[in-house]
C-alpha cells in the first residue's frame, strides 16, 4: 500500500480515537474522503461509525448464554464479522481472512477478541459453530455466536449489516479498540495483511494519543 494512502488511513483512524468533537478529528474527516476514493479502487472502503451495541442475549459456541454488550466490553479490542456455516462463498473467505489475521497477531492474539456472529441462527447451533470454527483453527480468543432469529437481526441492524436475507449479505469487518470508542468499518474483501495493518495502525495511534 502506498505511503500516501497509509497516512490518510492513519488520519481516519486517529479521528476514531480522539473523537468527533476535536479539531484533529475534523481535519481527519476531510482526509478520509480521499482515503475512501483510494480504497474504492481495491474494492474495500473504510469508514468510522458510531454504533450502539444492542441489549441482546446470544449463545456462545461453548453453549453459554451471554449478553452481547458484556462480551464486547471485556477490555480487549474487538474485531467482528457476520457469517453462517452453510454459506457457499463469502463466509468461508471471511473466515479464512480471520484465520490469517489471528496467525499474524502471533503471541498478541489473546489480547484481541475476535467475534463471528451467525446470521442463520435457525441452523447454526453452538455445536455447528464449534465444528465450523475448528475448520479455521480458531483460537480461544476467536468466538462464534448464535441465538434467536430476532436477536441476530437486531445485531445485524445495529451494525448496518442486515440485508433482509442471508444470501444477500456483504463482506464486512468491524474493529473497535475499546468500549465507548467509534467502530472502524471495513466494507469489502479485505485480506489478512490489510486487516492486521489497519489494526496495528489503530493500536499505534491510540498508544500515542494526546494527554
Amino acid at each position: 500500500m502506498k505511503a500516501g494512502r497509509l497516512s490518510r488511513i492513519a488520519a481516519l483512524l486517529l479521528a476514531a480515537w480522539i473523537g468527533p468533537g476535536s479539531q484533529c478529528a475534523l481535519a481527519a474527516s476531510a482526509a478520509s474522503e480521499h482515503a475512501h476514493a483510494d480504497l474504492a479502487a481495491d474494492g474495500v472502503r473504510v469508514t468510522v461509525v458510531d454504533y450502539t451495541v444492542p441489549a441482546v442475549t446470544l449463545l456462545r459456541d461453548d453453549g453459554q448464554r451471554v449478553a452481547l454488550a458484556h462480551e464486547l466490553d471485556d477490555g480487549r479490542p474487538v474485531v467482528l464479522n457476520f457469517i453462517y456455516t452453510t454459506c457457499p462463498g463469502i463466509c468461508p473467505l471471511m473466515s479464512a481472512v480471520f484465520a490469517d489475521f489471528q496467525n499474524r497477531l502471533g503471541n498478541e492474539r489473546s489480547r484481541v477478541h475476535m467475534v463471528s456472529i451467525s446470521i442463520d441462527p435457525e441452523q447454526d447451533s453452538p455445536a455447528r459453530l464449534r465444528a465450523y470454527a475448528q475448520k479455521f483453527a480458531a483460537g480461544s480468543q476467536w468466538q462464534h455466536y448464535t441465538g434467536s432469529v430476532a436477536s441476530s437481526i437486531a445485531v445485524q441492524k445495529a451494525f448496518d449489516a442486515y440485508r433482509g436475507d442471508k444470501m444477500s449479505h456483504d463482506p464486512l469487518t468491524l474493529m473497535r479498540l475499546a468500549p465507548g470508542k467509534p467502530w472502524v468499518r471495513v466494507d469489502g474483501f479485505a485480506t489478512g495483511p490489510e486487516l492486521i495493518e489497519r489494526y496495528l495502525q489503530l493500536a499505534t495511534l491510540c498508544q500515542r494519543r494526546p494527554a
